[in-house]
């Protein structure tokens, strides 16, 4: 079990395959990808801050160690994600949130309104179900779910399975839906472009300020459900402040995937992180 996060090192199934994780077993082994990296890989789950947990036997310090060594690692797997994306245009986005944020409702909405537009296609993770994946099917996108037990986020290998799975499109936008957490996914790069914090109103304006490792991560803010907000005690400049005091280069926008307040603006930014992504690939967007 990881000492950080308390992830248990279970299956990881992704859908075409399944991933064992053995416990109590550190063990490596080669996966070859279709996008042509191999990884050999520890399972284990591990957050950002120094290590807290006890283990029987082990030091406060070796705990730090093995934490450190299992972040490189991902680290490792996240760069090579990145290359493959960077050599084909792909925009690749981690959506982060609390669980009931609304980001699969706000994704679906996303893939609905831009899919004449933009291809588009889904890494959707969670710990249980294919729920999620199956309502972005239902928009016409291509989506494959991970499925990672008792695990509270991606890693960069996952991803990288996923990938070989999902093959996008050259010039697309790739969508990886996070597990609902706002502790570790803000450890564990998997390879994106820009991390999307999702924050509903219906959630404390204070959220920023008690998950500030997540806001200091993000690109942008996604401040959810506005259309709730004539309901609510929720203080939206004060949130605003409380992010932008975490992270001041955070952009911020305001949306609802109910009555589609401020998409146009969500739309837009998406555009315009695909247009600079494109700069300087083939208009195939192929590999050299």
């Amino acid at each position: 079990m990881c000492t950080v996060c308390g992830c248990s090192d279970g299956a990881t199934r992704i859908e075409g395959g399944e991933h064992r994780h053995d416990e109590g077993h550190d063990h490596a082994h080669q996966h070859s990808h279709a996008h042509g990296h191999d990884h050999g890989h520890d399972h284990h789950h591990y957050g950002q801050e120094p290590a807290r947990a006890h283990a029987p036997g082990l030091s406060q310090a070796r705990m730090v160690q093995i934490e450190q060594d299992i972040l490189s690692k991902n680290d490792r797997y996240a760069a090579a994600n990145r290359s493959w994306l960077a050599t084909r245009g792909v925009l690749a986005l981690n959506l982060v949130s609390s669980p009931g944020a609304g980001k699969t409702s706000l994704l679906t909405r996303t893939l609905e309104d831009l899919r004449e537009e933009i291809p588009m296609s889904v890494i959707e993770g969670d710990q249980e179900t294919t729920n999620d994946a199956e309502r972005i099917r239902a928009t016409g996108a291509r989506a494959i779910q991970i499925n990672t037990g008792k695990g509270c986020h991606l890693d960069a290998h996952q991803v990288g399975h996923a990938l070989e799975h999902i093959d996008p499109e050259a010039g697309s936008v790739l969508f990886i839906e996070n597990v609902g957490n706002l502790v570790c996914p803000a450890a564990f790069d998997l390879g994106e472009a820009h991390k999307v914090a999702i924050l509903s109103v219906t959630e404390g304006e204070d959220k920023p300020i008690k998950y500030p490792d997540m806001f200091a991560a993000a690109g942008l803010l996604l401040l959810n459900k506005i259309d709730l907000l004539p309901h609510l005690d929720f203080d939206v400049s004060r949130c605003i402040e409380y992010a932008r005091r975490i992270n001041p280069g955070i952009q911020v926008l305001q949306v609802s995937a109910r009555n589609g307040e401020g998409l146009d603006d969500w739309c837009r930014w998406l555009r315009l992180q695909r247009e600079a992504r494109q700069i300087g690939h083939a208009p195939t967007g192929s590999a050299a």
